[in-house]
């Protein structure tokens, strides 16, 4: 793993959660919902990406989300497999967004829980950023 390309998508984790944060913590309207999916959206996709490069650091080459999630969980860099879980089938329903009542369910997710589970791999990530690899 190149820990400049390691480095660069961290910081953009950090970004992208800080801003998904922001996003729920405005005053509900349409907008701001679907502000935050597109947030969340781009959290899981930096999310995923992020792992798989501390996944290779231990020699675990996992080529999709699914199966990234699953080796970060088996090696303890995630450790709520049901809410992660969760998270994918709410990112599988963001391509429905149109749909008033799904839009409404994923926004619910991330205020509840959602938003949780990113905060804490950004804190995760800046620690591992600090040890060598």
């Amino acid at each position: 793993m190149s820990t400049d390309r390691f480095t660069q998508r961290a910081n953009d984790l950090r970004r992208a959660v800080a801003r998904l944060v922001e996003a729920c913590e405005q005053p509900f309207n349409s907008f701001v919902r679907d502000s935050a999916i597109q947030r969340f959206e781009f959290c899981w996709e930096l999310a995923w990406k992020t792992l798989k490069l501390r996944l290779e650091v231990v020699g675990i080459d996992a080529l999709t989300p699914r199966d990234v999630f699953q080796a970060s969980l088996q090696n303890g860099l995630i450790h709520d497999g049901n809410l992660w879980s969760d998270a994918q089938k709410m990112r599988n329903l963001t391509s429905h967004t149109y749909d008033e009542l799904l839009a409404q369910k994923v926004y619910e997710f991330l205020l509840e829980s959602g938003q949780g589970i990113f905060k804490q791999l950004a804190v995760d990530v800046a620690q591992w950023q600090t040890e060598t690899p």
